[in-house]
């Protein structure tokens, strides 16, 4: 029990700085400031979401709680939130030539995710049921 507990911790933590740093990150480039070019900016995300990541596995193996199946349901939705974050932070923070109103579109609607991907863990009811 205290490794499940120690991995939930560890797991909310992840999110809360993986949060913190898609906020903050948007902020930079949105303001051109220099910190968004700095070599940790680059770095520390992906650090900190490989263990979000293992962390998210460990506590599937602890729970049994498995995507695609029944009782996994909210979990299989909550992993495609996931992937739709994902591809709205690349628009929101990607070096690719966008728009400023595309990027704030796309930040928008990743926090919007978001809240739906922590509603889903919190509560392990799927919304699509």
């Amino acid at each position: 029990m205290v490794t499940y507990f120690a991995l939930k911790h560890l797991h909310v933590l992840t999110v809360l700085i993986s949060v913190s740093l898609f906020i903050l990150r948007y902020w930079w480039q949105y303001r051109a400031s220099s910190m968004a070019d700095a070599r940790w900016v680059r770095i520390v995300p992906h650090i900190n979401d490989t263990v979000l990541l293992l962390s998210g596995v460990a506590l599937m193996a602890i729970t049994r709680f498995w995507p695609f199946t029944p009782q996994g349901a909210w979990l299989t939705e909550k992993l495609f939130g996931v992937i739709i974050y994902i591809v709205l932070g690349f628009i929101a923070l990607g070096r690719r030539p966008r728009s400023r109103q595309i990027r704030w579109f796309a930040f928008l609607l990743g926090l919007v995710v978001l809240y739906i991907i922590v509603k889903l863990a919190t509560t392990k009811i799927p919304l699509l049921g």
